[in-house]
Parts: C-alpha cells; structure tokens; sequence
C-alpha cells in the first residue's frame, strides 16, 4: 500500500552526503576509465577485474561488488550477449570486435558508487556500435527526469520514450531488458526504491531535493527476456542478441540531475 501513497518519497540526502557519494563516485569512474584504457583483443576480464580493483583501493576505497552476495569479483564484465553480472576470468579472452559491459561499484568512506558503461573492442560493427551510441544516449535523457517534484516512473518513462526514439535516431530496433532496472543507492548498494527501465509516468514515490537513484538502461538488439546462467549470475539475452549496459548513479538537486559517478 505504501507504494500508492502520494506523500511518500525517496529519501534524501544533504548536500554534504552528496559529496561523500560523489567523492565514491569519482573513484568508481576512474576504475572505469582504467579499465577501458587496459582492454584490448589479448587481455582476459580477470586482468580488468585486477586494474579496477587495484585503482579502488589505492585510492582508498574498498571495492563493493567483491564479496557482495558471493559475487567474486570487484567488476561484472559482461561480453556481447551477456547483459549483466558477467564474472571476470583469466580464461575470458577479449577479441576484436567484442562489445563489453563494465559495471563498477566502490565504497568510500561509508558511502557508495554505481556506474557501468560499454565500449568495444577494437572494431565494432555497425549495429553493435548503433546499440552502444544509442544505449549511452539514452542514459542521457532519461536521466534528465532525475528532479525535484518528479515521481519514481517519471525517469522509467522517460527512459523508455527515449529508447524508442533513439530506435528512429539509430534507425535499430532496440529490446529493453524485461526485470531489470536501477535502484536507490547511499551507504549500500541497493536501496529502495528500484526503478523499472519503462513504465507509465506519475507512479511511485516523490523524487525529492537529495534522492539519489542509480540509472542504468540496459537494452538489446532483439529480445526484452533473459537467462540466468549456471554460474547463478551471467544473464545473457535469450535469443543470443547483443546487450549493452550504461549506468550512472544520480542525485535530484534544485539545480538540476547531478550525476555522481563522473568520468574524469
């Protein structure tokens, strides 16, 4: 019943949480940048596991995927029709031509950061590159719901006008991933509310000055449904599509989405 409630809202934090977080962020886009500049055709997933994980802590923070419900590893690398929670190994080879997924998460200070991006691997092809652009596009503009005053399946709609039409703007035609959304995230990784990747506008809880949501769109060049692999963590399309994954986490300010997870 509590989700039907209009006074209810996601929670906020002050602007000096925000800092903390975004301090958390930082770190995580720096493990991402290393990340992208260590992938080349040659190098496993378990090498990129190991340049995240060592730019995490030297900077201080711990790495909040490793360990997080068993999962062994500081990134998920999640290669061509994987979607998400790909386990890094030394056995996992990257190619010419790959199209990679890196979702990262670091905890600094008490605080954490999200955020994933996708990237190929030497030459990607047209479509691959097209389901990349558009995937990272619309991240962009759904995240632009991210305000004050808005609800929950504000930013879910918005993400979803987006992919349809960056399905005319990439002339592609896109599947968003059935189950699979972003989350409510602070002192850990996922807390309520999670939010769908489409939906009808004007449900769920209030955005207020200080909510923070983790975004990230995860879409396909064919199916919306997915399967879970016997290492209880892969998901893979089920139709053997290529996914890409782009994430940011994201406060609500009165000046506007403030992404906390940059990349530089």
């Amino acid at each position: 019943m509590g989700f039907r409630k209009r006074r209810k809202a996601i929670a906020a934090k002050t602007p000096a949480e925000l800092d903390a977080m975004q301090a958390a962020g930082e770190i995580v886009g720096k493990a991402l940048q290393a990340v992208g500049a260590a992938a080349k055709p040659g190098v496993s997933t378990g090498e990129l596991d190991e340049v995240a994980e060592t730019v995490i802590r030297e900077l201080g923070a711990t790495p909040t995927f490793k360990g997080y419900e068993g999962f062994p590893a500081s990134i998920c690398a999640s290669i061509n029709d994987e979607i998400v929670h790909g386990i890094p190994s030394k056995n996992r080879i990257l190619k010419d031509g790959d199209l990679v997924s890196i979702d990262c998460g670091a905890t600094y200070e008490g605080w954490v950061g999200d955020s994933a991006l996708s990237f190929g691997i030497g030459t990607l092809s047209p479509a691959a590159q097209a389901l990349n652009e558009a995937t990272e596009w619309v991240l962009s503009e759904g995240l632009k719901a991210m305000v004050p005053g808005n609800r929950l399946t504000d930013v879910s709609y918005a993400l979803e006008v987006a992919t349809r039409a960056a399905e005319t703007r990439w002339g592609i035609t896109l599947g968003i991933v059935d189950g699979y959304g972003g989350h409510g995230i602070g002192r850990t990784m996922h807390e309520e509310p999670w939010l769908p990747n489409e939906g009808k506008p004007g449900k769920g809880p209030m955005i207020q000055e200080g909510s923070v949501l983790a975004i990230e769109p995860m879409l396909t060049l064919g199916s919306v449904d997915s399967i879970v692999l016997d290492d209880d963590w892969t998901v893979v399309t089920d139709d053997g599509s290529l996914a890409a994954h782009w994430e940011h986490t994201v406060a609500a300010t009165s000046t506007g989405p403030r992404i906390l997870t940059p990349r530089k």
